[in-house]
């Protein structure tokens, strides 16, 4: 069987590290990406194609794309938009200038990025494009207003996107985790020193407790280890006609039946007391 390109965004850490490692054993030729430079190196040093792309860049993301489809000779059979990151705050903390980080990475580079490969995945006559969303692409928690925003966007452009697609042989999947063993947490809680006003706030108590939660070595409940995105991705990739969705984690399965069946007050007050009122 022909070896088939993966190009992964997000791969020093977590899933999208788990992603490179699960796919290259399986056979496929994997492009694994990171922003920083020294994780770069640290995936070349580990026998990965590894190269640099940073989603707040227009210029990286071009690079990039140029650099694999040079290296693979314009062929690129998935894309796995697997890099983001979480903003904690209260929605009346977030600044212009931080919501727009957010989007910068989460949703508007992770677009650009999809966009610029679709051209030569409708050349070759097919493709994936795997989305790795979120429990909060489906629900909203307190206090994760920023990161609830982008994944509902990423949610709702890549319905729209496989609309658009479906008389290809191009297939877009969203994978939607929950709580998920990674460097996520340690990500927030850096971004949140960054960007929130804990002293100028009227949540400044609560924030206190948050940067505890942040900072401590204690699981979410129903945690899993990154190799079950791993699962759903592979079945993304090499299902005949792959599901529009593919959800990881028990409270990912229970909350898009339960946000299907009950009143908004009721799902609200499950949704604050899961949270304990947004202190997990």
């Amino acid at each position: 069987m022909k070896q088939k390109n993966v190009l992964i965004t997000g791969c020093s850490s977590g899933i999208g590290h788990c992603l490179a490692r699960g796919l290259r054993e399986r056979g496929y030729r994997v492009f694994a990406s990171a922003r920083k430079m020294a994780d770069v190196e640290t995936l070349a040093q580990a026998g990965y194609e590894s190269l640099p792309l940073d989603l707040d860049s227009s210029g990286s993301i071009h690079a990039a794309v140029e650099t694999v489809l040079d290296r693979t000779r314009g062929q690129l059979y998935a894309l796995i938009n697997n890099g983001a990151y979480g903003q904690p705050g209260a929605v009346e903390d977030l600044s212009r200038e931080t919501l727009r980080a957010q989007f910068e990475t989460n949703v508007f580079g992770t677009q650009e990025l999809t966009n610029r490969v679709i051209p030569c995945m409708r050349t070759q006559g097919e493709g994936r494009i795997i989305q790795i969303s979120s429990l909060l692409g489906i629900v909203c928690l307190a206090y994760r207003g920023a990161y609830n925003a982008s994944k509902f966007a990423i949610e709702a452009l890549s319905d729209t996107l496989r609309l658009e697609l479906r008389d290809t042989n191009i297939y877009v999947s969203l994978i939607e985790p929950g709580p998920i063993t990674s460097r996520f947490r340690a990500n927030a809680y850096a971004a949140f020193k960054r960007h929130i006003d804990r002293e100028h706030s009227v949540y400044r108590e609560y924030y206190a407790r948050v940067e505890k939660r942040l900072e401590g070595p204690k699981p979410l409940p129903f945690t899993l280890p990154p190799e079950a995105v791993l699962k759903k991705v592979i079945r993304a990739l090499e299902a005949r006609r792959p599901k529009a969705r593919y959800a990881v984690t028990f409270p990912t399965h229970l909350f898009a039946i339960l946000r299907r069946i009950l009143p908004v007050r009721v799902l609200d007050q499950i949704l604050s007391a899961v949270s304990n009122n947004g202190q997990r």
